[in-house]
């Protein structure tokens, strides 16, 4: 599957921020490594390539879990701030979503830190 910067026809941007009760590491080394990400998200992990830690271009299949229907997801990092803590990715939802992420982890002192997930919505045109 090769994802390219998708057209889309029309867009939603969602904006969520929580303070986390954990150190900023805590929460950013698991989302920095996808074959372990079914710890903590709903997303049953089919294929990652390459292999390894998160890395801008890496592509990431997989599909909705643990309920049926298992709809076909794909991801591709698209930009990582290891010092800023910052992740950027491209995502490919069925029925022609797209959806483009941008999640910063940001530490408040040792064992607090703010996360904001921008998610710009949009659906392929044609």
């Amino acid at each position: 599957m090769v994802l390219q910067q998708p057209e889309t026809s029309t867009s939603y941007a969602s904006c969520p921020t929580a303070e986390v009760q954990a150190p900023v590491d805590i929460v950013w080394t698991p989302l920095t490594e996808p074959a372990g990400s079914g710890s903590f998200s709903d997303v049953r992990i089919d294929r990652i390539d390459p292999p390894g830690p998160a890395a801008v271009g890496q592509r990431i299949e997989g599909q909705s879990a643990p309920r049926l229907p298992h709809l076909k997801l794909a991801f591709r990092f698209t930009g990582i701030d290891v010092e800023k803590h910052r992740l950027m990715l491209d995502v490919r939802l069925p029925f022609g979503i797209t959806v483009q992420e941008d999640l910063r982890c940001t530490p408040i002192d040792v064992g607090k830190c703010r996360v904001d997930y921008r998610c710009d919505f949009g659906f392929l045109a044609g």
